[in-house]
């Protein structure tokens, strides 16, 4: 059985993977056309130093602000309501790093919903997390972060990250981990006295492909956190700075050379904590994970049933990489490339575009899965409104982002009149009759250690991140009924 790396997600242990990788997380490659690259001399030699200078201009200007405003300062005092001395140095510093990041080309930013208080919600989290531009929703809201001890001495950044009231960690002391997830707690758990934290818990930069694992430590104290949402939605990206792809010296550059940058902060409603995610800092972080996961653009959904439509409309028809761009709307480009190879299996320069649909439903919708499967009859079945066996391997390795699958007991078990062939009403109702199907007639065959497969944490070839999320036994052998909603 060949299973290549364009497959679902999977492979074949031990065997020889073909064709490009799956796209990593922590990969950014950025590619400029001919036009991209003179527009970015011609910036290089005109608006780049001008904004470089008034960027540092204003960095050094909030430096004495935020100096005095630190001196003095101990831990008593800051559990107090802020003076009010310190409340217009306040608006005075959040004035200078708006100008800073104007100076940068974020001329406006797009906040949608509303920050919660400190009694509502004492941690903010923040994903995904892909830049040190992330600093902007720092600057706006002047929240405690965690910091690694090294960084107060910076000259001028260091005293403004004092004024921040950060949390700590010493490389050079290896009880700080502990000591650091005390101090969290500690401030968490003060009824709103200290600033609120502002954690990150990616823990690292990725290029905003998925969300990857978050780390437990915001969520040990158990009280309710308010998750938030960064977006980038730039044309040409050049925020993004990953282990792969360009320096941070490069994409300051880059990015001071742009006309205009966009960003986009969306506060979610604040996310309390059960019982048993109090008790589990790492159930709670999933759970919060997933939600922010969710959160698409509204665009996407009528996105998706325009093409949903069309592709109703042709059916079987397979298109080249020329057709799936006119499909799209969109132009040829290497992103486009790359995502045609996806789907492309066989390797013949065809795709089936209900695969597309399909994996862009998961997407839309990663939480409702019937839905899914309910588009993706719709797109298979024939004039009377059924589907075949092939037709429903086919919805179900998109669906479920696997490379193979082996349907025949599952279509069998819902096919009770043998008629070679059901309906979406047949597969509902049998999935209501067996919430367990997926256990009972997919996973022994196809997901079992015994037959050599495991599962990829790299990106599915639908777009969607592997959940690099630590899983217990039990959460593995999770049915699909379980999700069906």
């Amino acid at each position: 059985m060949k299973l290549s790396s364009r497959g679902r997600g999977c492979c074949v242990a031990g065997s020889r993977e073909r064709g490009p990788p799956p796209r990593s997380p922590f990969v950014h490659q950025l590619r400029l056309g001919p036009l991209q690259k003179a527009k970015i001399a011609f910036m290089t030699l005109t608006l780049f130093p001008i904004r470089l200078f008034f960027a540092a201009f204003m960095m050094l200007l909030a430096w004495p602000f935020a100096f005095i405003a630190s001196m003095g300062s101990d831990e008593q005092e800051l559990e107090k309501p802020l003076s009010w001395w310190r409340k217009i140095v306040d608006v005075l510093l959040k004035a200078i790093m708006r100008m800073m990041w104007l100076a940068g080309g974020f001329h406006w930013i797009n906040v949608k919903g509303r920050r919660a208080l400190p009694a509502e919600a004492a941690i903010l989290t923040v994903a995904p997390h892909s830049s040190y531009f992330d600093a902007i929703p720092v600057t706006m809201t002047f929240a405690s972060i965690v910091m690694k001890a090294e960084s107060k001495d910076i000259p001028v950044w260091g005293t403004l990250i004092k004024y921040i009231r950060p949390v700590f960690v010493s490389r050079s002391d290896q009880d700080s981990r502990r000591k650091t997830v005390e101090e969290i707690k500690r401030r968490a758990q003060s009824d709103g006295k200290w600033p609120q934290i502002m954690i990150f818990p990616e823990g690292t930069c990725t290029n905003r492909s998925c969300l990857i694992t978050f780390k437990p430590g915001a969520f040990i104290p158990g009280v309710p956190v308010q998750p938030v949402v960064l977006r980038y939605p730039n044309k040409l990206d050049t925020i993004t700075w990953t282990w792969q792809g360009p320096g941070a010296l490069e994409i300051l550059w880059l990015t001071l050379c742009q006309f205009h940058n966009s960003v986009e902060i969306e506060f979610l409603p604040v996310y309390i904590p059960s019982e048993e995610e109090r008790r589990n800092p790492v159930l709670y972080a999933n759970n919060v994970r997933r939600v922010m996961a969710e959160l698409k653009p509204e665009t996407l959904e009528d996105d998706l049933e325009k093409y949903a439509t069309s592709a109703m409309k042709m059916k079987e028809e397979k298109v080249d990489l020329k057709e799936f761009s006119a499909y799209l709307e969109f132009p040829v480009s290497h992103t486009l490339e790359s995502m045609f190879a996806l789907f492309d299996e066989n390797e013949d320069g065809v795709i089936d575009v209900r695969e597309f649909v399909i994996a862009l439903s998961v997407v839309c919708k990663p939480s409702k899965t019937l839905e899914t499967i309910q588009l993706a009859f719709q797109l298979y079945q024939s004039e009377n409104g059924t589907i075949t066996q092939d037709d429903l391997a086919h919805i179900l390795k998109t669906a479920m982002g696997v490379s193979q699958i082996n349907v025949t007991h599952l279509f069998r078990a819902v096919d009770e009149e043998e008629k070679g062939k059901i309906t979406y009403d047949d597969f509902y109702r049998f999935a209501e009759l067996h919430p367990h199907f997926a256990e009972d007639y997919l996973y022994p065959d196809q997901m079992g250690a015994e037959h050599g497969l495991e599962t990829s944490s790299r990106s599915a070839p639908n777009g969607i991140c592997t959940d690099f999320s630590p899983e217990n036994a039990e959460d593995k052998n999770k049915p699909l009924q379980k999700k069906l909603n």
